[in-house]
């Protein structure tokens, strides 16, 4: 990722349940952005939510639900980013359930790679 260019983060809330076709979402974008070479991709499960269409859902160790929120956090230069959005917006629009997805503009200080 060059730091000179303006940068920005594409964020998708959604389902730890969700899926396109057999592979979960979160699993499903990560791969795509790995193999898209974006710069980096992170998914957080969250304790607690809801969705427009939703109820609240929550991860309490005696319950056996699944079904939690998710963000799928994704990071790049913004036309990086834009033409990623393109490209998964067919999969998001197919999902039988809902999702958020939004962009913000981020200042990247330091990106650095470390070793393999």
């Amino acid at each position: 990722m060059d730091l000179n260019t303006e940068s920005c983060i594409l964020k998708i809330y959604a389902s730890t349940t969700d899926r396109i076709g057999s592979k979960l979402l979160y699993e499903h974008i990560v791969n795509i952005a790995r193999d898209r070479g974006i710069s980096g991709v992170t998914v957080y499960r969250g304790v607690m939510g809801y969705g427009l269409s939703s109820s609240i859902s929550s991860a309490k160790f005696w319950e056996l639900t699944e079904k939690l929120p998710v963000m799928i956090e994704i990071i790049d230069n913004n036309d990086v980013i834009n033409e990623f959005y393109k490209l998964i917006e067919p999969d998001l629009l197919k999902m039988p359930k809902g999702c958020l997805v939004i962009v913000e503009p981020v200042t990247v200080k330091l990106h650095k790679p470390g070793k393999h």
